[in-house]
C-alpha cells in the first residue's frame, strides 16, 4: 500500500510518500480502508520531534474516516471514524491507504454526508462540539474565539451560529489580511491579536481559547464576571501556565474548563453528526490534497496563508 512515512523529525520534506506492507490483522484490532483524513497541528508538532514519546519511523495521523476492510467484530463496509488514542503516535496512523486500529478506538457511524465533508469533520468538529457543550452556550451570549482562523475556530463558530443565531461571535487573528475571510465565514467581528494581547477593551460571556497558556492570562482580562473560558488548543506552543493564581488571575465568579478530543464514544460521535444535520451546519474543507501531497498540506498549514480545515482524500 501507499503511505506517508517519517523516518526522522524535521520539516515537511521528511514526510516520504512510499510503498509499505499492508498491516496484518491481529486480535482485537480491525483493518480500515482509509477514505480521507484531516491534517492537524499536533501532527506538525510530532513531525518536528516535539512529541517525545513518538518513535520513528512512523506513519502519522491522529484521525481518519474510512470503512471496515477486515474485522472480527465489525461488518465489512461499515462506515467508521477514528480519532486520537495513540493513533499516529504509539502505532501507525491515518497517513496511508490502510491502517490497523484497536477495536475500542473505532466508532461506527450512520451518515449520508459526502466524503469531503466527512473528512473535514472528525478531530476538528468533534473538538469544537465538545467545547460548545463545555461553554454552556445560550442564545444571546457574547462569544470570543481566540485562534479563530484555525479549523477548530471556524468549526466552533459554525456550530454556535447554526443553533444560536442571535449569539454574537467575535474571532481573533494575528493577520489583518484574514479579517475579511473571517467575516465572510460568519464571524460578527474580528479583533487583532498582537503578541498574545488582544487589541480591544471588550469583555465576553464565553471564550474558546485555542492559543492556550501563551495567551490565557490576557484572555482572563476579557472575561465578564460569571463567564466561562474553555481552553481547548495549544496553538501558542506553550503547554502549561506558570504561577497560576485563580483568585488573582480570574474574574469574579468565572469558570475555567477545557476539552480534550480523547474524551470520545460512538454515541457522542453520532450525536455531533446528528447535530450537524439537524441544524444544517455548513462544513467545507478550505484546502483538499491527495495522499502524495501531504508534505504540501503541512507546508500550507504552517504558512501565514493557512485558514480553516485542511483535508486529504484517497483515491
Amino acid at each position: 500500500m501507499k503511505a506517508i512515512v517519517i523516518y526522522e523529525p524535521g520539516g515537511p520534506e521528511q514526510l516520504i510518500y512510499t510503498d509499505v506492507p499492508k498491516p496484518e490483522m491481529k486480535e482485537s484490532w480491525s483493518l480500515i480502508k482509509i477514505q480521507g483524513f484531516g491534517i492537524n497541528h499536533s501532527e506538525i508538532f510530532t513531525r518536528k520531534g516535539q512529541s517525545p514519546s513518538v518513535k520513528f519511523p512512523r506513519i502519522l495521523g491522529i484521525e481518519c474516516v474510512g470503512v471496515i476492510e477486515e474485522s472480527e467484530v465489525f461488518e465489512q463496509g461499515q462506515q467508521i471514524i477514528s480519532i486520537m488514542g495513540e493513533m499516529g503516535r504509539a502505532f501507525d496512523g491515518g497517513y496511508a491507504e490502510y491502517t490497523l486500529l484497536p477495536n475500542d478506538q473505532i466508532y461506527p457511524i450512520e451518515t449520508d454526508l459526502p466524503l469531503e465533508t466527512l473528512a473535514a469533520f472528525p478531530e476538528t468538529y468533534y473538538t469544537a462540539y465538545g467545547s460548545v457543550l463545555n461553554l454552556k452556550i445560550k442564545d444571546g451570549d457574547s462569544v470570543l474565539v481566540r485562534g479563530a482562523t484555525s479549523g477548530v475556530g471556524v468549526a466552533f463558530m459554525k456550530l454556535v451560529k447554526a443553533k444560536y443565531p442571535n449569539t454574537q461571535v467575535t474571532g481573533t487573528s494575528r493577520k489583518e489580511k484574514k479579517i475579511q475571510r473571517l467575516l465572510n465565514e460568519g464571524f460578527d467581528e474580528v479583533v487583532i491579536d498582537k503578541a498574545n494581547v488582544l487589541q480591544t477593551e471588550k469583555k465576553f460571556d464565553k471564550v474558546l481559547d485555542l492559543i492556550g497558556p501563551a495567551a490565557l492570562r490576557d484572555t482572563f482580562l476579557h472575561m465578564n464576571d460569571g463567564s466561562i473560558v474553555c481552553c481547548t488548543g495549544l496553538l501558542g506552543g506553550i503547554w502549561a501556565l506558570d504561577s497560576f493564581d485563580p483568585l488573582e488571575d480570574m474574574p469574579v465568579d468565572s469558570y475555567l474548563t477545557s476539552f480534550h478530543s480523547g474524551n470520545v464514544t460512538s454515541a457522542k460521535m453520532q450525536e455531533i453528526i446528528d447535530y450537524i444535520k439537524k441544524y444544517h451546519v455548513e462544513i467545507k474543507a478550505e484546502r483538499v490534497f491527495t495522499l502524495q501531497e501531504v508534505p504540501q498540506a503541512h507546508k500550507y498549514l504552517e504558512s501565514a496563508d493557512s485558514f480553516g480545515k485542511v483535508v486529504v482524500l484517497n483515491d
